[in-house]
């Protein structure tokens, strides 16, 4: 019974079965702020503390009751004049989970349109960030190797260079001639970087006078991702729509019961208005600035924080018994209280038309299943949830650049409170960065076109080669669909090479040839099972 309550009352996992999903458990944590409202917890508002770069807790009289902003004149709020723009080269971006990364291979990223290569120098022992062009004929350094003395070595011609990024060695260049290996020009770009949280972090700058940024200036630290007492897996993936689109998304409950619909479990509310069960849901943005802004939902509270993080928490109780500041449910008993959730999403801009997110559910409750099932059972369906509406995000995507970055405002219409932090978000945008990102000369904001849905809703590329745990599954499933038929063919063999004997009864020989189709089938099964969880898993909202 006791294992049955803590299955019941995790968030991370809704288990629902159906043909499309190949009958395994559907991991629902977007669905979490709606679906979970008794989940209790001590979390009241949160806001960042600048002087330690991290989440705290501030009392409720400090944020007014009342909206700062209201969909229902969304034309006059964004007439309002740009304020101090926005500098999006001046803050710190994730680049991928540290339990993702392979210390043996440089691996290749982009952040803000920037190429680097990430690798492991041991001989400083840290992973380290550099521009992914080597010096010498700009070939990406990402494609190159950890040499034998642990350093960065371009494979075209075989220069070195060091977590400084100091080129160490030139293979064509004589022993007894100049050291050019010395000069300024040999030396690969270097970018400001650090761990934190489980995450791998740089400073998308390359001047010097960054190099010790890190002293002064940190990416927010959220404590519960290093708490012992909480769960956090985390989970990431390429997104081939860009940073706006999926941070709206991410923000946008009242599209879950839809676009989500037989995968992520809600609850029922009676009587339902249609199939699907959506509701009427108040959202009010109650503090908007250049860092970000708050909003109160129904159940809680969501928090975006300037460039990447967005996260929401329910409405709970807090541990000594006493009603929180943030709702009125009555008191819980002691052992419910004190459960504490975070839903957080690091929503990082790779180009237009690119993204990247990572997620993590830090957690105090039910530890047990994570250590029981492997982290990409959860990604299985995480990974279904992503996929149920991206290509229909991609395609509204093209159609919001084809009505120009300014114009919003006047090509959507968003009359409900439900779409109150979609407003918030478009008003901070307009606001302090004029209705988009500000890549410097990178990029002249023209989206990549459409390709085949198969590439488009690819898993393997966007996902399980970035995922240390999918790629050792991938690997295992496959020796296994591999093993199954030979292990059919050699029990047909035995049946039919022996005529006597202990194999020779009929009830034996009826009991391998049965193994031997099982194993067939199973096979075939797994074949498909692979299929649509590591490589392309489609999805048909009119026949769901």
């Amino acid at each position: 019974m006791r294992t049955l309550e803590v299955l019941s009352s995790s968030a991370l996992i809704q288990t629902r079965f159906h043909k499309s999903s190949n009958h395994y458990p559907i991991c629902s944590p977007l669905s979490f702020f709606n679906a979970n409202p008794l989940m209790n917890s001590s979390f009241q508002k949160i806001s960042v503390n600048k002087s330690r770069f991290k989440i705290s807790s501030t009392s409720s009289s400090s944020i007014s009751s009342e909206p700062i902003i209201n969909p229902s004149s969304l034309e006059n709020e964004f007439q309002e004049e740009e304020e101090e723009k926005f500098d999006w080269f001046s803050h710190w971006y994730p680049i991928i989970p540290l339990c993702d990364l392979d210390k043996r291979v440089p691996h290749a990223k982009r952040v803000m349109g920037l190429d680097i290569v990430v690798w492991w120098d041991r001989n400083e022992d840290k992973w380290q960030v550099h521009h992914d062009s080597c010096p010498h004929r700009l070939a990406p350094l990402s494609e190159g190797r950890i040499g034998q003395w642990g350093r960065l070595q371009c494979v075209y011609h075989g220069w070195c260079f060091d977590g400084a990024g100091d080129c160490k060695f030139i293979p064509q260049a004589p022993i007894d001639g100049p050291r050019v290996n010395t000069f300024k020009k040999a030396c690969a770009r270097v970018y400001p970087s650090l761990e934190q949280n489980g995450l791998l972090w740089f400073w998308p700058n390359t001047d010097p006078q960054y190099k010790n940024i890190a002293t002064k200036e940190k990416p927010l630290y959220i404590p519960e991702l290093d708490d012992p007492s909480f769960s956090s897996l985390m989970g990431n993936r390429e997104i081939p729509y860009g940073y706006e689109v999926l941070i709206e998304n991410l923000m946008d409950p009242a599209h879950v019961p839809y676009a989500h619909y037989g995968i992520m479990r809600l609850p029922s509310k009676s009587p339902k208005l249609d199939r699907e069960g959506g509701t009427p849901i108040e959202i009010n943005v109650q503090r908007l600035d250049k860092t970000g802004f708050l909003a109160k939902q129904d159940r809680g509270y969501n928090k975006f924080i300037a460039p990447c993080v967005f996260y929401a928490y329910p409405n709970m109780t807090s541990g000594s018994g006493s009603l929180s500041s943030m709702g009125s449910e009555k008191a819980a008993p002691e052992a419910v209280k004190k459960r504490q959730m975070l839903l957080i999403f690091l929503c990082i801009p790779v180009g237009p038309g690119r993204s990247r997110v990572i997620w993590t559910f830090p957690r105090n409750f039910g530890q047990w299943l994570d250590k029981v099932i492997p982290r990409w059972v959860f990604h299985v369906g995480q990974n279904l949830i992503l996929d149920s509406d991206l290509y229909l995000l991609h395609l509204e995507e093209h159609k919001l650049i084809d009505a120009g970055y300014t114009n919003w405002q006047k090509a959507c219409f968003v009359p409900t409170k439900s779409d109150g932090l979609v407003v918030a978000f478009r008003k901070w945008l307009r606001k302090y960065s004029g209705g988009q990102i500000d890549w410097g000369t990178k990029f002249k904001g023209i989206l990549p076109p459409t390709p085949p849905k198969e590439q488009l809703m690819d898993r393997y590329w966007s996902h399980v080669v970035n995922c240390s745990s999918c790629r050792v599954a991938l690997k295992g499933l496959r020796i296994l669909e591999v093993a199954l038929p030979v292990v059919a063919v050699v029990a047909i063999g035995i049946v039919a090479a022996v005529k006597q004997g202990f194999l020779a009864s009929m009830a034996v020989r009826i009991s391998i040839v049965t193994l031997a189709v099982l194993c067939f089938a199973a096979s075939k099964w797994l074949s498909h099972f692979i299929y649509k969880n590591f490589y392309f898993h489609d999805y048909n909202h009119a026949l769901r």
